[in-house]
């Protein structure tokens, strides 16, 4: 497989790794509430395109807490693989998850994890290390680390050792590919709308007032203007 073939929804599957409040208190590069609708949005992009996705997890009981209940919600009946290393890799459990995917052709791993600069690296390097044939692709803005530099520059590690950067969006769209594909169309449409901030809004706009679209939510009478005297 080439890193030159774009993500499709036959070639890819996804792991979200130790997206838990515990982590997310130590994020500082990138805002949290931006953060979490983006983990969300790129497990709804999954959902839709039927991507394999795993979760797991890091001392959840004892210090982590509990996954997002909004990620969990896209997923109620994945297992979550719960682990005490800060490597996934150093985890069977999830080794087995990756490699059954990957047997049925899906190489290409796409990551979502906390923190950049350890959990994710250290998968990152030990995966490539173990398994060249597989390819990673790390979705920055669904990821984050303790600080600019130390996001920014475990991204620059992992890209010198092979790994692609990407976005929660441009992955999402990558697995569209086509507009003329219409089993997905409105999925996404609606997916962005939700938690793509200005394209979203964006759609709504073109919809309603160039198109002439229902609005999506109904609402009161639209009462004025009425100059006061």
């Amino acid at each position: 497989m080439s890193k030159l073939e774009v993500l499709t929804p036959a070639n890819s599957q996804l792991i979200f790794i130790d997206q838990q409040p515990q982590m997310a208190f130590g994020v500082q590069s990138i805002d949290r509430q931006t953060l979490k609708n983006n983990v969300v949005g790129l497990a709804k992009a999954a959902k839709i395109f039927n991507i394999p996705t795993t979760i797991t997890t890091v001392e959840t009981q004892s210090f982590s807490g509990n996954t997002y209940p909004e990620l969990l919600a896209v997923y109620p009946e994945n297992d979550i693989l719960e682990r005490t290393s800060m490597n996934s890799w150093d985890d069977q459990n999830v080794r087995d998850a990756l490699a059954k995917n990957a047997a049925e052709g899906r190489k290409k791993i796409v990551v979502s994890g906390l923190w950049t600069e350890v959990c994710n690296t250290t998968f990152a390097l030990s995966a490539l290390h173990d398994v060249p044939d597989y390819e990673i692709y790390m979705v920055a803005d669904a990821s984050g680390g303790t600080s600019s530099d130390a996001h920014k520059y475990a991204m620059d590690r992992m890209v010198q050792a092979g790994v692609i950067p990407v976005t929660w969006q441009q992955v999402l769209l990558e697995w569209q590919r086509d507009w003329a594909r219409r089993e997905t169309y409105d999925a996404v449409t609606t997916l962005v709308k939700e938690h793509s901030g200005a394209y979203g809004m964006g759609i709504d706009y073109a919809y309603t007032m160039v198109h002439g679209a229902e609005e999506r939510v109904k609402h009161g009478k639209r009462i004025g203007p009425n100059p006061a005297k």
